[in-house]
């Protein structure tokens, strides 16, 4: 997984080359299996969306060109029978080794603002569209960076080790993701750029959210080793959501960057 984002990241050139639109963290923004654990080799359906309740596809589509599908050995796989709709997309994945796939959807990107005559405008795109469409000398330009991180975790057989990508905002399982219990703690680890990160805020929220009155999210902060521990109140689906500012840049005319990280985990009843 670390090898093929790093070499999709060096290939779009935070600096200099192709970099991707970010959707707006309005809303929320998930991956959701059907599954999260098989017994035996079989497919999965995953739907992405953005959406305005967690895992209730009714705003737009997310996606999945910069899906990265990590498999238990190593390798990566496709996602098969994608198909893009008005409210979310949609494709299949056969899990045929034993192990944990990791399913990430990584983005970068430059946002841009400033006025013309007065005006506001606004850019949002890769370097080199950057480069083409704000003006240089433009009035009251400033210029962000963006790292997001959409993912889930899905297990066939015996579960295996997840790893760090080491880019951008990362809530890192320590308790594996698809050995979640109701009652039982899961410890995970906030990373930033692979290193521990204290002082992180982290938001969770069990889904089916369009069915209360209020969100219910629980918050947490990670500890000095960024370490953090999420209690379950019931089982379910949960989405896992952080962000994060901070000054390491890599494009030399943005100020800021920008990371968020968002996770799908399923928590099963004792």
């Amino acid at each position: 997984m670390i090898s093929r984002i790093n070499h999709a990241l060096l290939s779009i050139g935070l600096a200099s080359a192709m970099l991707i639109t970010l959707p707006a963290q309005a809303h929320s923004v998930w991956l959701l299996p059907s599954s999260t654990v098989l017994s035996s080799p079989q497919f999965i359906t995953f739907d992405a969306a953005v959406s305005n309740d967690i895992f209730y596809f009714n705003h737009r589509p997310l996606a999945v060109d910069t899906l990265v599908i990590t498999a238990p050995d190593g390798s990566h796989l496709d996602p098969a029978n994608v198909g893009k709709g008005e409210l979310r997309t949609t494709f299949d994945l056969k899990l045929e080794q034993s192990g944990t796939y990791m399913l990430d959807i990584l983005r970068s990107g430059l946002r841009a603002n400033w006025k013309v005559g007065g005006q506001p405008k606004r850019f949002m795109g890769n370097a080199e569209a950057f480069a083409r469409e704000v003006p240089a000398n433009a009035d009251d330009l400033q210029v962000g960076e963006s790292i997001m991180h959409v993912m889930t975790f899905v297990t066939m057989g015996a579960p295996t080790a997840v790893k760090s990508s080491g880019i951008g905002l990362e809530i890192l399982p320590i308790t594996h993701p698809n050995d979640l219990v109701m009652g039982e703690p899961a410890e995970f680890q906030v990373l930033v750029d692979g290193k521990a990160t204290a002082d992180v805020d982290i938001e969770v929220v069990s889904g089916q959210s369009r069915y209360r009155n209020a969100l219910g999210e629980t918050r947490y902060k990670s500890d000095k080793q960024g370490k953090v521990k999420v209690n379950w109140s019931q089982p379910g689906m949960y989405y896992l959501d952080a962000e994060l500012k901070d000054k390491n840049v890599s494009f030399k005319q943005a100020k800021e960057r920008s990371l968020s990280y968002s996770v799908t985990l399923e928590v099963m009843p004792q």
